[in-house]
């Protein structure tokens, strides 16, 4: 197809009148758009609620185990000088 048949091709679907649009669409994506956010907002206070649950259970666990201080030793230090007794 040559560039001019493409051009006329696309007068033609411009100069047409555009579909009739169903009387109900508009209410049918209005119910559908709402549904949408209020999922989307369902979603995110979820997201939202499981964080803060994530970081007060790393925060209990962090206070608990103490992960930024030493270990105590598990073996103990050599004895020295007890011949001399």
């Amino acid at each position: 197809m040559n560039r001019a048949r493409r051009e006329a091709a696309a007068r033609r679907l411009m100069e047409q009148s555009p579909p009739r649009v169903p009387p109900d669409l508009y209410a049918e994506a209005v119910r559908r758009g709402g549904r949408i956010l209020r999922r989307r907002r369902a979603a995110r206070r979820l997201m939202w609620l499981l964080m803060g649950a994530a970081a007060v259970v790393f925060a209990v666990w962090a206070l608990t185990a103490q992960p930024w201080a030493e270990p105590p030793s598990e073996t103990t230090p050599p004895v020295t000088g007890w011949e001399s007794w």
